[in-house]
């Protein structure tokens, strides 16, 4: 009688989906990027050297509202530094030389981080995040080429909605975090201090100056508890 075979990991199908979704995004980033005044090299190498969806959409929604460059990398470096907890947190998975894993670096991101930590089996870690890493990079950079390409053949991106998608994504990542009491606190507060240095200050500053929410929130609140049922 032969043993049962263990289920094959799913994290290569689910790694080449996911990556091909995130890759219309990386459409709509490239015709953001173009329609703010970006060359398409430029949309492209953003995609290639930055490589965190977030940030990206940050700077062009920035510069495209005629914020300083200054405030634009502020906004998207904000945005950026919680890759470094997810690497604090992928460093138990990701074995191998010092060059294999500065390699890696390049490849933390939300969607690879997610795979890699939500695997059962902690061998399936490490090929789960490659997987999702590489095939997010492969799609988003294709998908910003091709809209970058096609920006100017679709005119103003307003009339198409797709202006849209830049507050859009930050609501879809915000969500979680609002259900806990310091995240609405949080929220509340950056989105306060905001709207009152809108007349203040240059264009883009405002967002950079909104991240002092969290601030109050870590006053209000203290070291909240994460429960089980709580996101963490």
């Amino acid at each position: 009688m032969t043993a049962p075979h263990s289920p094959r990991p799913s994290y290569l199908r689910d790694g080449i989906v996911l990556g091909a979704a995130v890759g219309l995004f990386g459409v709509t980033f490239g015709v953001l990027a173009v329609a703010a005044g970006l060359t398409t090299l430029q949309a492209c190498a953003m995609s290639v050297l930055v490589f965190t969806g977030a940030s990206q959409f940050a700077l062009v929604g920035v510069v495209g509202s005629g914020g300083s460059v200054a405030a634009a990398l502020a906004s998207s470096l904000l945005l950026a530094s919680r890759n470094g907890i997810y690497g604090l947190a992928l460093h138990p998975h990701l074995k191998g030389t010092v060059a294999r894993r500065l390699l890696g670096a390049q490849f933390i991101i939300d969607e690879s981080t997610a795979m890699a930590l939500g695997q059962r089996e902690h061998r399936h870690a490490e090929p789960a995040f490659w997987v999702a890493g590489l095939s997010v990079f492969v799609f988003w950079n294709l998908g910003t080429l091709a809209g970058a390409v096609g920006g100017n053949a679709l005119g103003d991106p307003n009339q198409w909605g797709l202006d849209a998608a830049f507050p859009a994504g930050f609501i879809v990542l915000m969500r979680p975090h609002i259900a806990r009491r310091s995240g609405q606190i949080a929220a509340l507060a950056g989105a306060l201090i905001a709207l009152v240095s809108i007349p203040l200050l240059p264009a883009g500053a405002p967002i950079v100056m909104g991240a002092l929410g969290a601030a109050a929130a870590l006053v209000v609140v203290g070291d909240e508890p994460v429960s089980a049922e709580e996101p963490s």
